[in-house]
């Protein structure tokens, strides 16, 4: 069975074409022809061994978070999916990605592809709207009328951070480079800043700033916040936490793999609330460059995916 897979960490040239044995079908698992897998920046952290102290791999690896395909085979006790149905996959950041032929997973790992996204765009949508689900719905949760600053709006998490605080009511500021003022400002942002030409300094008062960035963007969202205010984190960099310090509640959103999430998700892109945006299709036997292209900084607008002709 074809897949892409890593055997050791290192630069976006350990990833190769490799042959698998086929995976047996256990109870509560779907088997799932895959036809495009999201290309995301954790993937690359993974690859490049940069995330061990987080989340133990077996190698050989097949990376891959997101995926979207069609199902095949049904295992023992599957009743809610069916043979044929588009679906699309989020599997555990440990186990088998998505950039295989075909992938068995266990149910909760899988729902059903919203009849308005193309097979790419379902690709694109899972782990980032999960992310963007957590950290506004739960995290901290949005409602109508709260100020929300939202670093790097328009990313795959970002922009769609940006379409839910927006749909919630709330008066959204995000920041993107200058190049992608626009497109932020049409995902519903009612203020864009460019990071690489404007002064974020002028954004103050705001009741959630979410960082997506680190670093010292994370340092310069204490100001941002009014006393009392929540700063939301995802990223994996270093931060310096200073929420005594500006009165400030800081907080990780912590990514979990829940079925009833993903369908929560799944439903909001059917009801056109959100669209995870697709930046470029490569084939899949081009994943280097795909990840080439993430650690160059070249990927600023939603999520590049894999075609798995």
């Amino acid at each position: 069975m074809r897949a892409i897979c890593y055997h050791q960490y290192g630069p976006p040239s350990v990833l190769h074409l490799c042959d698998l044995d086929e995976q047996p079908l256990p109870p509560g698992h779907v088997r799932v022809a895959m036809q495009a897998a999201g290309v995301a920046p954790v993937d690359t952290k993974l690859r490049a061994g940069r995330l061990q102290h987080l989340v133990a791999l077996d190698l050989p690896k097949v990376p891959g978070r997101d995926g979207a395909g069609v199902i095949t085979a049904l295992g023992e006790g599957v009743h809610t999916l069916q043979v044929g149905e588009a679906v699309c996959v989020m599997p555990s950041m440990a186990g088998r990605g998505t950039t295989l032929a075909e992938l068995v997973l266990p149910q909760e790992q899988v729902v059903r592809k919203p009849d308005v996204l193309s097979m790419q765009q379902a690709a694109a949508l899972l782990q980032p709207a999960c992310s963007a689900w957590i950290a506004l719905m739960q995290t901290a949760p949005i409602a109508a009328g709260m100020k929300v600053f939202i670093h790097a709006g328009s990313g795959a998490v970002g922009s769609l951070m940006v379409q839910l605080a927006a749909h919630l009511g709330a008066e959204v500021t995000a920041s993107c480079r200058s190049s992608n003022v626009e497109y932020v400002a049409a995902l519903g942002a009612s203020r864009v800043l460019a990071y690489d030409r404007d002064e974020l300094g002028r954004v103050l008062d705001q009741d959630v700033v979410i960082d997506l960035v680190g670093g010292a963007a994370h340092d310069q969202s204490y100001r941002m916040l009014r006393r009392g205010g929540q700063l939301v984190w995802l990223v994996a960099a270093p931060i310096r936490e200073r929420g005594e310090e500006f009165g400030v509640c800081v907080r990780r959103a912590l990514i979990v793999e829940d079925q009833s999430i993903l369908q929560q998700v799944a439903a909001l892109a059917q009801q056109g609330v959100w669209r995870p945006a697709v930046s470029g299709v490569l084939p899949m036997q081009e994943i280097a460059r795909a990840h080439q292209r993430i650690e160059a900084g070249e990927v600023t607008r939603g999520r590049l995916v894999l075609d798995i002709g």
